[in-house]
């Protein structure tokens, strides 16, 4: 009979009290895996997320709300721009794209957030090296919609389904134009997989999204620092089409046939990717700060990096957050060994007959001091290995919960690697745990043991 065997039994012959002990060590665990889980599986979506854009052009106010409206889609858009801002990044030369983004609506069934954009926005890359694939088409026609593959799954959309969405405002009103999903993307982890984009033209053609001429020419002016007239004579020739227009009796019935201006359009960000000069990355690096810098002098808007703002966010605060719930489930496994040890060294009045008569029929102190670290051993890494798979456990349920909550996307079967450290610092944790209860039964007197 081997040293495993016989520690095994010993354990059997307390089971319950050994049950008990592991089951400690088991919830310490699992609740170690579930915050080293899902810090890594966040950590991974903001760092990744975005990451193929060197800056993120908005409106004037919170970097990190910027952030999360128009990659995250979490957080409501500070304000707009006017169109003409984008089209002057849009013309800048040191500028590769530009994509402009239109945000504030979402689905009417789902809730999913609505992204009015331009076909090559699926053109660039969404993270490094990871382009998107689609099941279908991109964005082709005005009244063309691609969805996440979270949109697809949660509310059972295909090619070919139509939806409709509420207007972002207070009314939750529910627009009567219809999009058809033209493509659904394949998983990518990140926030597009919640998100549904839309042809910008067809945005803006909805009724209510194309801002009222004279407050449209209004706003342009404060945005510039112009008179109202400069601004009507920048839409000069645009301006005159559509008063012609409207003298003709033509009908505005918002049936997806009305002429937006562009005065009277606006978008919520601008993605921008600059250009590489000589082959060197590096020059899209100095391009973004430059820019950046230029736009920070102005009043007008901001630029930002985006890993740069969530970098500051998980370091400031997520990572404290991760940081003291590390230090409290590691206590919560320190506390769970204690009662190990307890269990152990009280068992060992019990067990002194036992052990002396282990000795009496050949056994060494030290086989018998090897038993009882043996079981101590077997304890910690049995309760280690049930917290491992009941750590995923609550990560499984936990996912779907954080998602509809937050909207972070958390896959329920992520695993990191770090997990496998647990299990040597567990070992050496129940080697501390089983030496002195192992080193009072090394020193147990069998004759005196065998008398009593």
């Amino acid at each position: 009979m081997n040293l495993l065997t016989i520690a095994t039994k010993s354990i059997r012959q307390r089971l319950l009290a050994s049950s008990l002990t592991g089951l400690s060590v088991a919830l310490g665990v699992a609740l170690m895996v579930a915050v080293l889980v899902i810090n890594g599986v966040i950590g991974r979506m903001f760092s990744q997320s975005g990451s193929g854009y060197d800056l993120i052009i908005g409106p004037k106010g919170s970097d990190l709300q910027l952030v999360l409206s128009s990659i995250y889609r979490v957080s409501p858009p500070i304000e707009n721009l006017p169109w003409r801002f984008y089209t002057q990044m849009k013309d800048r030369r040191d500028i590769e794209h530009a994509i402009p983004l239109a945000l504030g609506d979402m689905t009417e069934e789902g809730a999913f957030p609505i992204v009015g954009t331009i076909p090559q926005y699926f053109g660039i890359e969404y993270a490094h090296g990871r382009k998107f694939l689609v099941k279908g088409d991109f964005l082709q026609g005005t009244w063309d919609a691609v969805i996440g593959a979270e949109v697809a799954r949660k509310n059972g959309w295909d090619v070919g389904s139509k939806f409709r969405m509420i207007h972002g405002g207070q009314d939750d009103h529910v627009h009567d134009e219809q999009f058809t999903v033209r493509g659904v993307l394949k998983r990518t982890g990140t926030p597009n997989d919640r998100s549904v984009f839309v042809h910008l033209d067809g945005f803006y053609m909805i009724d209510g999204h194309d801002k009222p001429l004279e407050e449209a020419i209004n706003r342009e002016a404060d945005f510039f620092g112009v008179d109202p007239e400069t601004v009507r004579e920048w839409y000069g020739e645009e301006l005159a089409h559509a008063e012609e227009e409207a003298a003709g009796g033509h009908d505005h019935d918002h049936d997806h046939a009305h002429t937006v201006l562009d005065a009277q359009k606006e978008v919520t960000a601008v993605l921008v990717v600059m250009k590489t000069r000589n082959d060197n990355p590096l020059t899209r690096t100095t391009g973004s700060l430059m820019l950046k810098n230029e736009l920070q002098e102005g009043f007008q808007a901001q630029g930002v990096n985006p890993i740069q703002v969530m970098r500051r966010l998980m370091d400031n605060l997520v990572g404290n957050v991760r940081l003291a719930l590390l230090y409290l489930t590691g206590l919560i496994i320190a506390v769970s060994g204690i009662g190990i040890f307890v269990s152990i060294y009280n068992s060992m009045a019990d067990r002194k007959r036992e052990i002396a008569i282990m000795r009496a029929l050949g056994a060494r102190r030290q086989t018998v001091f090897s038993v009882i670290l043996a079981e101590s051993i077997l304890l910690c890494l049995s309760g280690g290995l049930f917290g491992l798979l009941l750590g995923h456990g609550l990560v499984f349920l936990a996912a779907p919960i954080v998602e509809a909550r937050s909207g972070l996307l958390i896959d329920p079967f992520a695993f990191e690697p770090i997990e496998l450290v647990l299990f040597p610092v567990l070992i050496v944790l129940a080697s501390l745990i089983g030496f002195l209860p192992g080193l009072t039964a090394y020193r147990t007197d069998v004759a005196d043991a065998l008398s009593n």
